[in-house]
C-alpha cells in the first residue's frame, strides 16, 4: 500500500487533534468492520466553523483523513463545510482505505447535524441522511456516488 507524502504528513503530525469542551456540535461515526471511530467537535459563530477538533481511534489513514477534513472546514460557513466530500481527502490513499475518507465526510456531517439538533432544528433536510459506514467500507465510495 502506497500512501502519498501528504497523507503521511497528516498521520505523523495531525492537525486539530483534541476536544472542544464547549463545542456547538459533536459528531461520532464508526465502522464496526475495521474498528475506526471518528469524533468531530465544531465551534460555530455566525454560521462559520471557527474551530474544529477531532479524536480518532483507528488506522493511520483514518487519522490522516480526519486531520485533512478539519483543515478543509475550519473557517468555512456551514453550507461550505457540508459540500466537503470524501473526494477532497481521499487523494493519496490506497483503494482499500477509501472508506476512511468517507468516515471523515460523515463525521463532519454528524457534527453539523448535532449543531442543528441542539438548536431545535431538524438537520435532515439540511445535512441529509448519514448512511451506514459499512457500505462505504465494502464499496469504497462516497454517499454521493451511490
Amino acid at each position: 500500500m502506497a500512501y502519498s507524502a501528504k497523507v503521511m504528513e497528516h498521520f505523523s503530525n495531525p492537525h486539530n487533534v483534541g476536544e472542544i469542551k464547549d463545542a456547538d456540535g459533536v459528531g461520532e461515526v464508526g465502522n464496526p468492520k475495521c474498528g475506526d471511530i471518528m469524533r468531530m467537535y465544531i465551534k460555530v459563530d455566525n454560521d462559520v466553523i471557527t474551530d474544529v477538533k477531532f479524536m480518532t481511534f483507528g488506522c493511520g489513514a483514518a487519522i490522516a483523513t480526519s486531520s485533512m477534513a478539519t483543515d478543509l472546514v475550519k473557517g468555512k460557513t456551514i453550507p461550505e463545510a457540508l459540500k466537503l466530500t470524501n473526494k477532497a481527502v481521499m487523494e493519496g490513499l490506497p483503494a482499500i482505505k477509501i472508506h476512511c475518507s468517507v468516515l471523515a465526510e460523515q463525521a463532519i456531517k454528524a457534527a453539523v447535524s448535532d449543531y442543528y439538533r441542539r438548536r431545535g432544528i431538524d438537520p435532515t433536510p439540511i445535512v441529509g441522511e448519514i448512511k451506514d459506514a459499512d457500505e462505504a467500507h465494502e464499496h469504497g465510495v462516497s454517499e454521493e456516488d451511490e
